[in-house]
């Protein structure tokens, strides 16, 4: 509707009531204001600028640019590139040391093993089969680490060192303890006693996988002590 000088002035009163704005001035700015308008429409008299089609364009330009520069939150989104195949790295790391040093405690339990057949008291206490050596003199000798169910043994005895032989468990990429025996000899004898571990694997993704048998994470550790009998008697 067409815009009056009268409302104006009402609207300087109520400025004037809470402002303290001097009458004066009201009556002055009423005044000029009317005769400005002409008892016209204020929208005949005050042109608006339409917003140019390529405004949302060179706006949108402008957002794509300010975040191309802005350089927030780049670190997490690196770090959520890398973190994947640094973890993985981690993990297959700490599982390769810890089997290196499994396998380090395998090799003292053999040593410490062989020394009972060494000495001639594995043959003394009539020890039947590779087993019920593992039971009773291997098993013993266990850390918490590895366990005694995976252990198998085998004892084998000949006249001389460039004749002695260590049997292979892994036959066809599967593990195959039948070729297992117990003869330890006697005095004077060359022997050779060989622990195996059967050690689960965990890290296996991402093209590293340390297991030599077939459809199983797991990998075979080996221990041999080869060694010549005491005379004992």
């Amino acid at each position: 509707m067409p815009a009056r000088h009268g409302d104006f002035t009402n609207l300087a009163n109520a400025r004037l009531k809470k402002d303290a704005v001097p009458r004066w001035l009201v009556e002055h700015f009423d005044n000029h204001f009317a005769l400005l308008l002409g008892n016209r429409p204020i929208a005949t008299c005050v042109s608006f600028p339409m917003s140019s089609p390529a405004a949302p364009t060179a706006f949108t330009r402008n957002i794509f640019r300010r975040f191309g520069r802005n350089r927030r939150g780049s670190a997490a989104i690196e770090f959520a590139l890398v973190a994947p195949v640094f973890i993985a790295l981690l993990f297959a790391i700490l599982e390769t040391a810890i089997m290196f040093f499994a396998s380090q405690v395998l090799e003292t339990v053999a040593q410490n093993s062989a020394r009972q057949v060494l000495t001639g008291q594995a043959q003394g206490a009539g020890y039947k089969t590779w087993s019920n050596f593992r039971d009773n003199v291997v098993c013993p000798q266990i850390p918490a680490l590895l366990t005694c169910a995976n252990v198998y043994v085998d004892v084998e005895s000949t006249s001389q060192f460039s004749t002695a032989t260590v049997t292979n468990p892994i036959n066809s990429c599967n593990f195959d303890p039948s070729g297992f025996g117990y003869n330890p000899g006697g005095p004077t004898s060359t022997v050779t006693v060989t622990l195996y571990y059967q050690w689960p694997l965990f890290v296996t993704g991402l093209g590293y996988n340390m297991s030599n048998l077939c459809g199983s994470n797991t990998r075979v550790l080996q221990a041999t002590a080869a060694f010549q009998t005491e005379p004992y008697q």
